[in-house]
């Protein structure tokens, strides 16, 4: 038998086996008309696909593992597609952060089980590329990203409208009654144009950067637009070149250490990316056993301005990102900022590709010297006795204004209740009050859902307020904006001092200083602690919403889920667990 390795590939055990095993193993593959050569020592390379009709973001990567399987041929190897759970942003209940470790789990446990010596791994919304990488960061097979890529631009009445971010400001003019109902439904049909995932630097692309970045798909490739034709030669190479990996033992562990998420920490500060690539980099270190923590996020990236213009920072969206160079065009910018030796699975340096990449747009892709926010622009981590384990803010998102502020806390206990209180004219609220929604963290909600941008009350928008101080346990959209403090840590459900904090409270926001405050004294906190353990005093917090049905997964998330300082996964997924190949069944 050949073996492009000069050993036997993993997948041997499998269909290389004697007797009623490996003739159980060949023969039920032969229904879908393999012949016998298809299983003489060829890698066998999965796709892992995440396609779904419920995930709009990834609808299309039935037709990009298309282009998979003719690489994977060409190279010489045997393609194997296979599904696992998706997640659609738009649509699922109470929210895909929910469903991110599971499908994590999904994705490892597959890759793990199955007669696998490779995989080519298909995603594109916000959390099913985290997911996918976590599970192949778990396993170890070599394995290389092909993300699903963003839509055309969106148009309204002649100008370029991008997703989450407009919609956020359609909305808030939708309420102040200056956009008619008409306008309003006209252009909830005008943001998707194509297949493919947020057209702004939300988390979608965030994300797909940062894989790049990392060094697990191949360059060039997280901006092209869904419908380029370049995204299937990418993803045809990608066919290949995993066939390649294999013969070279290129696993995840090889390719990413500490220098890899460096770079991909000061890469997300660079392109303006979102917050929620704090949770799901920590994550994925945890998997990869690279030490990260939630101050990395502010001091590897201290140093990096932000450089790339794109809503909900700047002015573009992501096809003239693409136009302009992508990442690559990127990391040419940043130069000596970056880890020019950590390794990609293109066989390249992160440094080599660089010194290939042309900046083709300055406007779109600035250079050092002339950026769109200086340096220190990006995530900051905050503390103090609101957030003894850290809470993060957008700065290049935020009000310059607001980035040190002190006002009174108008406190609430579930999204529910101030989406409820929001419009109502007596509201106690004005400009300076600090907007708090609690019970959002991954316990509490569950799952920490992105509705930490919270509206702006709308007697205070009719005024003309367009941003406010807000605070919560919660995440928000990475195509959101404002002065929004987030993944309080830890959340109030697990009893951190999120929960004591009352309506009237003082609260300072220090974004330079990176403190988090509310001026009540130890002794008030420790009294109010004690208060709220009694049976029957809440303290004057409402109940959170029932949570039916109960059980299940959603119970094994509350019992082993970790806070947003660490990544929020699962304390018993922790780590790499390899893939050895499990027992033989007779």
């Amino acid at each position: 038998m050949t073996d492009i390795r000069g050993g036997s590939p993993r997948s041997a055990a499998w269909f290389a086996a004697d007797g009623k095993v490996g003739f159980t193993h060949r023969s039920k593959l032969y229904n879908q008309g393999y012949s016998s050569s298809m299983f003489d020592g060829r890698p066998v390379i999965g796709i892992c696909n995440s396609w779904s009709d419920l995930a709009p973001c990834n609808a299309h990567l039935r037709h990009v593992a298309e282009a998979v399987k003719r690489g994977v041929l060409m190279a010489g190897g045997v393609p194997m597609e296979f599904p696992t759970i998706s997640l659609g942003e738009t649509l699922m209940r109470p929210t895909t952060m929910l469903f991110r470790n599971l499908m994590a789990m999904d994705v490892e446990e597959c890759l793990r089980a199955n007669p696998l010596d490779g995989v080519v791994l298909l995603a594109g919304c916000d959390k099913t590329t985290p997911a996918q990488l976590m599970g192949a960061l778990s396993v170890d097979l070599p394995a290389i990203m092909v993300t699903g890529g963003p839509m055309l631009n969106g148009k309204f009445r002649g100008r370029d409208a991008g997703s989450g971010t407009d919609v956020w400001k359609f909305s808030e003019e939708f309420r102040a009654g200056r956009m008619s109902a008409g306008d309003y439904r006209a252009a909830e049909a005008c943001l998707s144009r194509s297949s493919g995932h947020c057209t702004t630097m939300g988390t979608a692309s965030t994300m797909a950067c940062l894989a790049e970045a990392l060094g697990l798909s191949l360059p060039g490739s997280a901006a092209l637009p869904a419908v380029d034709a370049g995204r299937y030669n990418v993803a045809e190479r990608a066919g290949t070149r995993i066939v390649e990996m294999v013969a070279e033992d290129l696993r995840p562990s090889v390719v990413v250490d500490r220098r890899s998420f460096e770079n991909a920490v000061r890469v997300n500060a660079a392109i303006g990316g979102s917050t929620n690539a704090v949770v799901h980099l920590l994550a994925m270190a945890a998997r990869a056993e690279v030490e990260l923590c939630l101050d990395d996020f502010d001091q590897a990236a201290a140093d990096v301005p932000l450089i790339v213009n794109l809503k909900p920072s700047g002015d573009y969206l992501m096809e003239e990102f693409a136009y302009a160079g992508g990442l690559p065009a990127v990391l040419a910018e940043l130069g000596d900022l970056l880890h020019a030796g950590a390794r990609t699975v293109s066989g390249q340096s992160i440094g080599e590709i660089a010194g290939q990449a042309e900046n083709f747009n300055t406007d779109v892709i600035r250079p050092l010297a002339d950026p769109v926010a200086p340096k220190g622009s990006g995530t900051a981590v905050l503390r103090g006795n609101l957030a003894p384990d850290g809470a993060v803010l957008k700065i290049s998102a935020a009000s310059p204004e607001l980035l040190r502020h002190t006002g009174r806390a108008l406190v609430f206990d579930t999204i529910e209740e101030y989406i409820q209180r929001s419009d109502d004219p007596d509201l106690p609220a004005d400009a300076g009050t600090v907007l708090v929604v609690r019970g959002a963290g991954p316990v509490g909600y569950p799952g920490m859902p992105e509705i930490g941008n919270l509206p702006i009350p709308a007697r205070l928008l009719d005024a003309g307020v367009r941003d406010m101080v807000r605070i919560s346990d919660a995440r928000m959209s990475g195509t959101a904006y404002g002065t929004v403090v987030l993944h309080v840590a830890p959340e109030s459900a697990v009893g951190g001092p999120l929960a004591l904090l009352r309506t009237g409270d003082v609260v300072t926001l220090d974004v330079p200083g990176r403190r988090l405050e509310m001026d009540v004294s130890d002794e008030e906190l420790a009294s109010r602690r004690e208060r709220l353990a009694l049976p029957g005093d809440t303290g004057g917090r409402t109940a959170p919403p029932g949570r039916p049905g109960e059980g299940g997964y959603s119970w094994l998330y509350r019992q082993h889920v970790g806070q947003a300082d660490t990544g929020a996964d699962f304390d018993f997924l922790v780590g790499r667990r390899g893939h050895a190949v499990g027992r033989r069944h007779t």
